[in-house]
């Protein structure tokens, strides 16, 4: 069994995307589900503010982001393609589009009794309620403009135009996956799996294309329980720092946020800045050491707490 934790919840799309990245590299990884919410407590112990899922710990290291996330997955099961940096700035631009715009607009042209139905089964109407609540605060304090359901609409189906003009070979860019069908996928698995919009007729090589996607399945998975893994982190130490860089603030206390949605920051030692990844050293008394792990890109980096 690899060593990677998964912090998820069943119709998360981001947690699907890493899923099935996660069954394409073969690997087995132990799976602690949160609430679709906060509060998560275990989640606030490792990474302090940072609110969105999924969430990945490798021992006494904690990776926010999908793409930070999809870096330890090429690692562990030696699948370069699924770090962006190892690709074209072509498929690094498709990204970028795909995992922000095309993702919101897909949430919002598809929104339907049937994804409500699913998430009140999967929880409770008073879940449910809570979560509409939760993410209509979120979005008043996003950083992203927002788009009404008509063009969010346009947007979604021109999208999918462009990826059935692109699915001439049987996976976006070439013969084999990378990180952008991984990146295009998880919008339109809320598209056509959760919200049951039919995709075939319209766009049978984009549904083809899920459905060649879809077999990677999720890998092995194994239930471990929130205090189990918040164990695990307090009987390691997190790993070398390979690429400190030389950020001016390395060594001071700093805070890190998502520049989008989701903005609460997380407070901690700068140990880390280098071209792709900032990472912030943490204590608690409940794990000791972390190293928490963002993006360098999407995210902003200001000193002090």
């Amino acid at each position: 069994m690899s060593e990677i934790i998964l912090y998820h919840y069943p119709l998360s799309p981001f947690s699907e995307k890493v899923r099935l990245m996660l069954g394409y590299a073969g690997l087995e990884w132990q799976s602690v589900t949160v609430k679709e919410m906060p509060p998560r407590p275990s989640l606030e112990t490792l990474a302090g503010g940072y609110r969105k899922v999924p969430v990945a710990q490798i021992g006494a290291d904690v990776f926010c982001d999908t793409r930070t996330i999809a870096r330890e997955i090429a690692r562990l099961g030696n699948k370069p393609e699924l770090a962006l940096e190892n690709n074209s700035e072509e498929i690094q631009a498709f990204v970028k589009e795909t995992d922000l715009d095309i993702f919101l607009a897909c949430l919002i042209a598809s929104s339907s009794t049937k994804a409500l139905v699913k998430l009140v089964k999967s929880t409770s109407v008073l879940t449910t309620l809570k979560f509409f609540k939760d993410r209509i605060s979120m979005g008043r304090k996003a950083k992203v403009a927002p788009v009404g359901p008509r063009e969010a609409k346009k947007k979604m189906h021109h999208h999918l135009g462009r990826m059935e003009g692109m699915l001439d070979t049987p996976y976006l860019f070439g013969e084999k996956p990378c990180i952008a069908d991984f990146s295009a996928y998880h919008s339109l698995w809320y598209v056509r799996d959760v919200s049951e919009v039919d995709l075939a007729k319209r766009y049978p090589k984009v549904n083809a294309w899920m459905n060649r996607m879809h077999h990677f399945g999720h890998g092995k998975d194994h239930y471990l329980s929130e205090d189990a893994a918040l164990d695990l982190a307090k009987s390691a130490e997190p790993r070398a720092i390979s690429e400190p860089g030389s950020d001016d603030t390395l060594g001071t206390r700093v805070s890190v946020a998502p520049s989008d949605y989701g903005r609460e920051p997380v407070v901690g030692k700068l140990v880390a800045a280098s071209q792709h990844e900032l990472v912030l050293q943490r204590e608690h008394p409940r794990v000791g050491t972390v190293n928490v792990h963002f993006p360098r890109d999407g995210f902003t980096l200001r000193p002090g707490s």
